[in-house]
């Protein structure tokens, strides 16, 4: 049965423009922006034609709803739902404290007055993305990609007090009983354990893929400094600023944990341009293990979602086929 999901419009989101910009500008357009699966965004333009980004959190805008285990919304929990205005918030609020971009926060709100569901609005970056300004002007954009260097520079050096969620362990929570490289071990056996009902190749690799994971979790030697880290950093998710900067987006995953974890990921998505943000001070067998870990959450997640109504399943299966082929060559 399809699900009827109902997004805002003009009209339901009148009272939170109002109570950001006053009475004296009316809305003329709201945009729904596609891609994101946990929260709607829209750009919502004005008669003035300033504009801003308008971040909604509720059942009807996560494709996730339904699909996802028990504690998934465990805000201890570092891998929990990653979405929330809780998350956002303190999110801005850390990227902020650590010279790191972020659009500018307007209007946090919780009170379901203005919205029947969490509400926030940004500042609306126009300048496009980092991806497709390396495209168009590839001068201009290794401009921003350095920019973007030092900040993850900053955002990596700063020491995060304990591994978890930076909104939760900002707020005073406590991190979970184990230690970081232990916490994705867990995670990537769930992230297993969802393939192999989903995946013919998946159920017959399964002990193999166990084995491959532990071998490499248990080649880790302890430490115990943690950075600030994006999670999903990346091309796609940093637009460009007014004065060519990078302002980071897709913010509500910030974690304190390992920082070769980020470079996995910037590693893949960066393509060549990651050279320009290559740190030479990682621990290679750190690097090893959470590409690997990096494989498995590109299986589950997807085949996960891929249930769902999200728009583009294909795209969901195709992910995750790419990425358990990846698995599976996995050499150890």
């Amino acid at each position: 049965m399809t699900t009827v999901r109902k997004f805002a419009d003009a009209d339901s989101l009148a009272p939170t423009i109002r109570e950001v910009f006053g009475t004296d500008r009316r809305v003329v357009a709201v945009d729904r922006l596609l891609n994101g699966t946990k929260k709607g965004v829209y750009r919502v333009t004005l008669d003035d034609a300033t504009s801003a980004v308008v971040y909604v959190w509720n059942a009807d805008e996560d494709y996730w709803a339904g699909l996802l285990p028990d504690g998934h919304d465990d805000p201890s929990d570092p891998f929990a739902h990653a979405s929330g205005i809780d998350f956002f918030e303190g999110a801005t609020r850390r990227l902020e404290a650590v010279g790191a971009r972020s659009p500018r926060l307007l209007l946090a709100d919780r009170s379901k007055n203005l919205y029947p569901a969490d509400i926030a609005v940004a500042e609306d970056i126009r300048g496009g993305t980092l991806e497709a300004l390396l495209e168009r002007d590839p001068q201009a954009g290794a401009r921003t990609l350095a920019q973007l260097a030092d900040m993850v520079q900053r955002m990596h050096s700063h020491r995060g007090p304990a591994f978890g969620r930076v909104a939760w362990i900002d707020g005073g929570g406590a991190s979970p009983d184990m230690t970081c490289e232990q916490a994705y071990l867990e995670r990537s056996l769930v992230h297993i354990a969802t393939a192999v009902p989903r995946d013919a190749r998946a159920a017959a690799a399964e002990a193999m893929l166990e084995d491959k994971l532990r071998t490499l979790h248990a080649a880790l030697e302890p430490r115990a400094e943690l950075g600030v880290v994006h999670g999903e950093l990346c091309a796609e998710h940093t637009l460009v600023g007014p004065d060519g900067e990078p302002v980071l987006i897709d913010i509500e995953g910030l974690m304190y944990t390992d920082i070769e974890v980020e470079h996995c990921w910037m590693r893949m998505r960066f393509g060549p341009h990651y050279e320009a943000l290559r740190n030479p001070d990682l621990d290679p067998r750190r690097m090893r293990y959470y590409q690997y870990v990096m494989h498995l959450d590109l299986v589950g997640g997807p085949l996960r979602i891929a249930e769902g109504d999200f728009p583009d399943r294909q795209w969901m299966l195709d992910i995750a086929d790419f990425h358990l082929q990846k698995a599976l060559a996995y050499q150890v």
